[in-house]
């Protein structure tokens, strides 16, 4: 068949990896392109159009390099380059040009082409090494670019995410909150546990905290929508028995599966009155600390989680403290770490409850105690702990003579 008969598209087949479009309507050109390849670099395909309106029904296809014409009937210089760079972005662009045009290739160059060659002064093995270069520098800077975009796409993500962390309200300094939160992702902010610490007009002190089965992005979302929801229905004044079935309700509309549920405790606090109440969903108990010594609380917890069951019911629970208890709430992240490689036996309720004294023993309160709990139960873990971990530490004023509680 000869050249005018042609389809738009001329193929020279041979094995290879390489594939490239020659862009190029002059005839004597694209033939000595074609000959200089099949002595030099047989393992390069070349497929051929004529005009840049031929190229773009073709592109980007299965291409590796775009080699092309400055010169086309249908694009001239700059233009025929950034209508091909336009149609097919992630290819590598090789340009050719005249003798008397070498500065248009340097042009070209620094609008984003891989290099140029000019015609009469190339042979085949420079043709061959000049598209095996132009293959592996777009490589590389595709490669940088996502890495790029990526990195953008991880430090917006976190700082979306420490947005959604909650910055406790508390009305006047009687309280100290010491929150710690640490999700089980890796490169994460935020995970399925949740918390949250609300001081109402009248003294009174509302803490939150939960986990959303699963610790992944769903589920991170889920845990904020909840603790939004919840901290809405306490700045409203609702009756506190009815919060936690509005926070189900609020579940079983956002959640993505029937299966999602989530485990709360929410407490009120009367520092006036000596007086905790608590609502547990399926929680783990929290520690009550009075002066050096952890307590458990003295209740069974009252309710099963969120999500499991459209008629359950959560009744509070009043338990009276001494005037300088401090409370420890966390997510069961804490207590679920392993205790040493060799038995794989899980930390626990009675774990944690002797970490928590020895360093009581040792003096530390407050960002110190809670910080060095975490370091205990990730060493006997034997590193970092696969389930996100939410911890609040609340003290508040001794409403007998008004002084704080230590910290």
């Amino acid at each position: 068949m000869s050249e005018t008969s042609a389809s738009p598209i001329e193929r020279l087949t041979a094995p290879g990896l390489t594939t490239v479009l020659l862009v190029e309507d002059d005839e004597g050109d694209a033939f000595l392109v074609r000959e200089l390849l099949i002595d030099a670099a047989p393992d390069i395909e070349i497929e051929r159009v004529s005009t840049f309106a031929e190229a773009s029904l073709v592109l980007p296809g299965r291409f590796d390099c775009v080699l092309l014409d400055l010169g086309l009937p249908d694009a001239q210089g700059l233009e025929a380059l950034r209508l091909v760079l336009e149609a097919a972005p992630s290819l590598a662009v090789l340009v050719l040009t005249g003798l008397a045009d070498e500065f248009h290739g340097m042009e070209a160059v620094a609008s984003g082409a891989q290099d140029y060659l000019v015609k009469g002064n190339i042979d085949g093995e420079l043709l061959r090494r000049a598209i095996r270069y132009a293959v592996e520098r777009k490589r590389a800077d595709e490669s940088m670019r996502r890495l790029y975009a990526s990195e953008a796409r991880a430090a917006e993500n976190a700082r979306l995410e420490r947005g959604l962390l909650p910055q406790p309200l508390i009305r006047d300094g009687g309280v100290q909150v010491v929150a710690r939160y640490t999700p089980g992702r890796h490169q994460s902010v935020l995970g399925g546990d949740f918390y949250d610490v609300v001081e109402c007009d009248d003294g009174a002190l509302f803490l939150l905290i939960g986990d959303v089965a699963g610790h992944g992005p769903d589920e991170a979302a889920l845990g904020v929508c909840l603790r939004i929801a919840w901290r809405t229905l306490v700045l409203a004044g609702v009756d506190p028995e009815t919060i936690l079935p509005s926070m189900a309700a609020v579940l079983a509309t956002e959640r993505g599966s029937d299966e999602v549920f989530a485990t709360v405790t929410m407490a009120r606090v009367t520092p006036a009155e000596g007086r905790v109440r608590f609502w547990f969903a399926g929680h783990p108990l929290p520690a009550l600390i009075v002066g050096e010594v952890v307590r458990e609380v003295p209740l069974e917890p009252t309710g099963i989680a969120l999500g499991i069951d459209e008629a359950a019911e959560w009744t509070g629970v009043d338990v009276d403290v001494h005037p300088e208890t401090r409370l420890l709430l966390f997510t069961d992240g804490l207590i679920e770490g392993f205790t040493d490689s060799g038995s794989r036996s899980r930390l626990g309720d009675e774990g944690l409850r002797v970490l928590l004294n020895a360093r009581l023993a040792a003096g530390a309160q407050g960002h110190d105690l809670v910080e060095g709990l975490l370091h205990d139960v990730r060493a006997l873990n034997e590193g970092d702990l696969t389930d996100d971990v939410a911890i609040l530490l609340v003290s508040w004023l001794d409403p007998s003579n008004g002084s704080d509680r230590p910290e």
